[in-house]
């Protein structure tokens, strides 16, 4: 029998049915003689009310203040499941991430594991018991408790999947598995039944919400079997995360297309064409904790060049602040931006041996008038940054033009 990790989502602990149902789905598994962990994330909106709380109080709460109001949320959940299970007659052991001790770096609000405790875990498991922890959190090395950031909870499952040596991680969200895109924005996106790692990882940067980036890592880097499945669906496979693409099938030149409405662009112009001015532009926003994306360098007129790239839009206001500060000793001669920005990207392995991906998708955007603004590629993925209202236009296009409406052949 295996050791299986299951993670839930907000959505599939939202109340006490709910709840209830995931506690029959885990009871089925350990019937069968499972080793079964669960991990869950906090009760749906449960993290936005408490921060609004947090909020009410302060104006700018302490990050460390903070991390301990908002991981209350799984603590609930956890206990609960394990009332549900043990209603059931199944014994069942909750644990906060400090009691697990999943140690963190000490960045509240988006702390970073650094080492699993595994031995409680082990201990009860071996005993029979199932294992319940709350995601999204851990301690730091002086025991203060840390949040991982949003959807963190996946990373937790999967960190611990490796920890414990898992057989399988499995992901429980609303959805039943990885689309071709979004089916709420192109009704005939396809569920995959595999994708690689690489892939994923590319689709969850890029703005697919179907798995947290830093889990999609964890999973790459050591291994993790890991299978996106819905919570509310008794049947299906899901859609299983492989190490490398299947060398004995035909890969599909694109496997998905990603993409994310909270785009901006932000342009410095007239710069002093020189050695080391980006960073003097970027480094400050790196100091900042503002991640950048897309990058563009004109070419030089007149010993003067103009620098644009584009950021998360939640962080673009706090850019320009920084950049208008930066203007004065960069000599630039002004900051523009621009918040009503998208980005679109298509993702696939099968680029690598397929020319004329860039072309196909530059000219069916071109067909339908719209504008490409700045562009990124890597070995597997095109991204374009897009007035926002073309967005789900492109993406309806692009997802028909390279036939992901198609069933796989």
């Amino acid at each position: 029998m295996a050791l299986i990790v299951q993670k839930y989502g907000g959505t599939s602990v939202g109340n006490p049915e709910r709840i209830k149902n995931v506690a029959k789905r885990v009871a089925k598994f350990h019937a069968q003689g499972h080793k079964m962990v669960i991990v869950l994330s906090a009760m749906s909106g449960e993290t936005n009310r408490l921060i609004a709380l947090a909020k009410e109080v302060s104006s700018a709460p302490s990050p460390r203040e903070l991390d301990v109001v908002i991981s209350t949320g799984e603590q609930v959940t956890i206990g609960l499941l394990c009332m549900a299970l043990q209603e059931l007659g199944i014994n069942a052991r909750s644990y906060t991430g400090g009691q697990v001790r999943i140690l963190t770096d000490d960045a509240f609000t988006k702390a970073r594991i650094l080492d699993i405790d595994g031995d409680n875990i082990r201990r009860d498991l071996d005993a029979g018991s199932v294992v319940v922890v709350a995601g999204f959190q851990g301690v730091d090395e002086a025991g203060n408790i840390t949040t991982l950031g949003r959807g963190g909870s996946d990373t937790t499952g999967v960190a611990l999947a490796a920890a414990i040596k898992a057989d399988e991680c499995q992901i429980y969200t609303d959805v039943d598995g990885v689309y071709t895109t979004d089916p709420r924005v192109v009704p005939e996106a396809r569920k995959l039944d595999t994708i690689t790692f690489e892939e994923m990882l590319e689709m969850a940067s890029l703005g697919s919400k179907v798995l947290q980036i830093r889990s999609v890592e964890f999973a790459g880097k050591y291994k993790v079997k890991l299978r996106v499945l819905s919570s509310f669906q008794e049947e299906g496979e899901g859609t299983l995360i492989t190490v490398e693409e299947d060398k004995n099938m035909e890969q599909p030149i694109i496997s998905g297309i990603a993409f994310n409405r909270d785009e901006a662009k932000i342009t410095v112009l007239g710069v002093p064409d020189k050695p080391g001015i980006a960073y003097q532009i970027l480094g400050p926003v790196a100091e900042a904790n503002v991640d950048v994306d897309m990058i563009i360098q004109n070419v030089g007129h007149d010993g003067t060049t103009d620098f644009s790239f584009t950021v998360n839009r939640p962080d673009y206001d706090k850019t320009l602040g920084i950049l208008e500060s930066v203007k004065t000793h960069t000599g630039a001669r002004e900051v523009r931006g621009d918040r009503t920005m998208a980005k679109v990207s298509i993702v696939g392995v099968g680029m690598r041996s397929h020319p004329g991906v860039a072309s196909r998708m530059f000219r069916t955007l071109a067909e339908e008038g719209i504008n490409i603004q700045m562009i990124s590629t890597s070995e597997i993925k095109i991204s374009v940054a897009i007035d926002e209202k073309y967005l789900e236009l492109a993406v309806r296009v692009l997802h028909r033009a390279f036939g992901l409406d198609q069933a796989a052949a």
